[in-house]
């Protein structure tokens, strides 16, 4: 099992049109339940981010174990989605966009695997966070299915699980973000952490706060990533089928 998913507001019918097994995986951060599932030919491991009953919210998410389980499995390529507020107009609600930069604005997350415990101090690499591979594979998929597939943009990570205030996103957008969420972060440099590939998909859902007109509310988010769903999965399974495993510089990530 080569791929993982993780999915987030929207995506789990993507494990309800492919259900296959349900595993409880043991790591050292915790039990973590993972779909063992086929999506078109290939099997691959789903995980639903909020658990499976979407009951757990961004700021109390297992990232460390979540990323432990899948590594266990043999996980080594992940691809993930994550639902988004716009912050500029090249990037209205409806479009997708591969994240290749992201900001930090979490606080209080376990962010690393390197705690320092063991008497070790451990710098990641983090210049490109996201796989150039595999996100030029999402890239050539959106290609083959007519589809379009922003190539980059710049993800803000806020800590939730409130929505943000018109000031943060007028702060965020002079820093450069483009999109923003609240789960994003830890897990794309705990999956670097880890030796794994990992790309993104943002779907953006609505403008954020100071940018649409009304208040930005969840129903409408959800509403809107089950809407995108099956284009989700569509790209995701031309993207694996069409995966081929290299020798990615992701593998090697460790500076100490």
């Amino acid at each position: 099992m080569l791929f993982g998913i993780i999915g987030g507001t929207g995506l789990y019918q993507m494990a309800d049109e492919g259900r296959g097994e349900r595993l409880t995986v043991e790591t050292g951060y915790g039990a973590v339940q993972v779909e063992h599932l086929r999506l078109g030919e290939a099997e691959v491991a789903f995980l639903a981010r909020h658990g499976f009953d979407h009951g757990v919210p961004p700021h109390r998410v297992n990232y460390r174990g979540n990323i432990a389980a899948l590594k266990r499995l043999g996980v080594t390529n992940i691809l993930a989605s994550a639902a988004v507020g716009s912050m500029t107009d090249h990037l209205p609600p409806g479009s997708f966009a591969a994240l290749t930069q992201f900001l930090d604005f979490t606080r209080g997350r376990h962010s690393t695997f390197f705690d320092g415990d063991d008497g070790k101090v451990v710098h990641v690499d983090v210049t490109e966070p996201y796989c150039l591979h595999l996100r030029g594979e999402l890239l050539a998929a959106a290609d083959a299915l007519n589809d379009s597939l922003h190539p980059d943009a710049t993800y803000v990570c806020a800590e939730g699980p409130r929505f943000e205030t018109p000031a943060e996103i007028r702060m965020f957008r002079q820093l450069g973000g483009e999109v923003v969420g609240m789960t994003g972060v830890p897990e794309v440099a705990l999956a670097r952490e880890a030796g794994m590939c990992y790309a993104a998909v943002a779907i953006v859902t609505n403008w954020a706060a100071g940018v649409s007109k009304g208040p930005v509310q969840h129903s409408e988010v959800s509403s809107f990533m089950d809407q995108q769903a099956a284009r989700l999965r569509a790209l995701f399974t031309r993207a694996i089928a069409h995966h081929a495993e290299i020798e990615c510089a992701c593998r090697s990530w460790a500076q100490s």
